[in-house]
């Protein structure tokens, strides 16, 4: 068996945080002079300890005892919340900075693109950084003169190749870095969350990139909080949380532990502060009924409605935990909603379709026509689906394979022979 392209054991990565004995709006001089004063002179008693008991020096553990293997050829997402160590563990893959614990082993080049412009010189044009960045990545000057073409044409500045790069704006800094660290051929890319600051249509080019990179066998870490793109693009995921790594698996899995983490589950709504438009709602509340696979999403939603209040429709869009719409439930009164002033109870029933387990969002609409928005409100409730829509199964439903299973029958018949 081969060996994993990257091996982690129990890595960490301590930092010292110190603290002001007062903490104050702005520094004077003097308060500098008095500072270094008394670091001058000798004081019996004085430790790392302030006068309030509180220590001058802090330890911060950004990264604690990690431990993962990758083999080659991985696509891995690494999510988690701002702060959760995410950019700490790819510097030190990235040989940035060093840990304070632990061991990493890496068997091959290495090309990150961590922040915008690292490698960069802003005095020197696009072309004259394209060789800079490339040797410091590793890359020999035949090999970068042989990919000079490809990555200009892929970061789309040909127009400002002489032009210094100080002059260019965040997006053009970032395709730039991204052609060549993509073009360098290396056996691991790193990347992290600096490809939000390109537009969508870079974003998705360079997606398409990194798939083409895994499908030549070489492995791609990839840190975001786009989880569509992670589902989309990586084959396993890692989640970190204050500097522990929680979670390690299949993508689905480990991207909607997170997501619940987060943001955990809610099947009541309330409106904060009352609404502006002619009607809205104050209150939702949901409940599922039956078992798979007929159940039903029961919707009761207390609306408020003004004197002048137009006729409207109501809609019920239903997604799934990562934010892709599975379906719209369109309830047909006949034609519309009429209500007067005061308080109705909205009562919603639908018969959901054979969903596959997992977690699912509703999103509550009314409006005229189709055209008119008069309240909206987003992420209203959650509803949480954990039996299979198929009776007997014993392996797991992907969302790759669609999130419906529709009812369906399967016959075969025996054709007569023809005789020869």
């Amino acid at each position: 068996m081969n060996d994993p392209i990257i091996s982690v054991e129990g890595l960490g990565k301590k930092y010292l945080i110190d603290h002001l004995a007062q903490r104050q709006r702005y520094t004077a001089l003097r308060d500098v002079i008095a500072e270094k004063a008394k670091r001058l002179i000798p004081f019996r008693g004085r430790s790392s300890q302030e006068s309030n008991g509180r220590p001058r020096t802090e330890e911060f553990w950004a990264l604690k005892n990690v431990s993962f293997k990758i083999n080659q050829g991985d696509v891995v997402g690494i999510i988690g919340r701002n702060g959760a160590g995410k950019s700490t563990l790819l510097k030190l893959l990235s040989r940035i900075t060093e840990p304070t614990a632990g061991l990493v082993r890496l068997r091959g080049r290495v090309a990150s693109l961590l922040e915008v412009g690292t490698g960069f010189h802003p005095e020197l044009t696009g072309r004259e950084n394209i060789y800079l960045n490339g040797a410091i990545l590793g890359m020999t000057r035949a090999e970068i003169r042989r990919k000079f073409d490809e990555i200009v044409a892929f970061a789309e500045v040909e127009k400002f190749l002489d032009t210094p790069v100080k002059r260019y704006s965040s997006g053009m800094y970032v395709r730039l870095a991204f052609a060549v660290a993509a073009h360098l051929e290396p056996e691991i890319l790193v990347v992290d969350e600096v490809l939000a600051v390109g537009d969508a249509a870079f974003q998705k080019k360079c997606l398409g990139k990194m798939r083409e990179v895994s499908e030549a066998g070489r492995t791609v870490l990839f840190v975001s909080h786009n989880t569509q793109a992670v589902q989309a693009l990586c084959t396993r995921c890692i989640c970190l949380d204050a500097g522990l790594l929680v979670s390690d698996g299949a993508v689905q899995a480990v991207l909607e532990k997170y997501l619940t983490t987060i943001t955990p589950l809610k099947s009541t709504w309330t409106r904060s502060a009352p609404g502006s438009s002619p009607v809205f709602f104050e209150r939702i509340d949901a409940t599922l009924k039956g078992r798979q696979p007929s159940l039903q999403l029961s919707l009761e939603s207390r609306l408020v409605c003004a004197d002048k209040c137009p006729d409207f429709l109501v809609a019920v869009d239903i997604s799934d935990g990562l934010g892709t719409t599975i379906l719209q439930a369109l309830p047909a009164p006949e034609p519309f909603i009429k209500c007067s002033e005061g308080e109705y109870m909205l009562c919603l029933e639908i018969d959901l379709p054979p969903l596959i387990p997992g977690r699912y969002i509703a999103d509550l609409w009314i409006g005229c026509h189709h055209t008119e928005t008069l309240d909206w409100v987003k992420n209203a409730v959650e509803l949480m689906i954990g039996e299979s829509p198929t009776v007997g199964r014993s392996y797991p439903h992907l969302p790759e394979h669609g999130h419906i299973v529709p009812p369906s029958r399967c016959h075969i018949r025996q054709m007569a022979r023809v005789p020869a």
